[in-house]
C-alpha cells in the first residue's frame, strides 16, 4: 500500500533525461546535490544545448542539513518563468526524489501545471558490487555530457 499522499513526479533514466532536455529547450535541469560534489565530483553540462543547469543543494556538506529555502532559491532561479518541465538530479536518486516532490507541491499550490522529474540513477548511480559509485549507472556511465570544476 502507497502511504505516500504528497503529490506524484514523474520518473527517468538519464538517457531519457537527457533526450527531454534535448527535444524541449524549455525545459529546466536541477542539480540539488553538495557544493561540495559540484566541485569534486563534476557537474552536468549543457553547454551543447546552449544552456546550462540550475545548482541548488537540497542538502548542505559536511552534515547534509536541510536546505530550508530550497523552493525559494529554485524560484529565484526561474526569475518568474514556468518550464513546462523540470528535471532534478543527485547522486542517485533519492535527494532528487525529494527536490523533484518539494518543487511539484509549489507549483500545485500556485496553480502551476510544471512536470517535475526526478531522475533515477543519478549523477553518480548506484553503488556496484565493490560498493563504489560511477562504475556501474548513472549520468556520468551513460556517456551524458559532464565537465570536472
Amino acid at each position: 500500500m502507497d502511504t505516500d499522499t504528497g503529490p506524484r513526479v514523474s520518473e527517468l533514466h538519464p538517457r531519457a533525461a537527457w533526450d527531454l532536455l534535448k527535444t524541449q529547450p524549455e525545459a529546466v535541469l536541477v542539480d540539488v546535490r553538495s557544493k561540495a560534489e559540484w566541485t569534486f565530483v563534476g557537474k552536468p553540462d549543457l553547454s551543447i544545448l546552449g544552456r546550462s543547469a540550475l545548482f541548488v543543494e537540497w542538502a548542505s556538506f559536511p552534515n547534509m542539513s536541510a536546505n530550508t529555502r530550497f523552493v525559494e532559491e529554485v524560484l529565484a532561479e526561474l526569475a518568474g518563468t514556468c518550464p513546462p518541465a523540470m528535471l532534478f538530479l543527485c547522486r542517485s536518486g533519492v535527494r532528487s526524489l525529494g527536490a523533484a516532490k518539494a518543487m511539484k507541491l509549489a507549483f500545485v499550490e500556485k496553480g502551476s501545471d510544471v512536470d517535475c522529474i526526478n531522475v533515477v540513477e543519478g549523477f553518480e548511480g548506484d553503488i556496484d558490487e565493490q560498493k563504489k559509485r560511477g562504475t556501474f549507472n548513472g549520468w556520468k556511465v551513460r556517456g551524458l555530457p559532464w565537465v570536472q570544476s
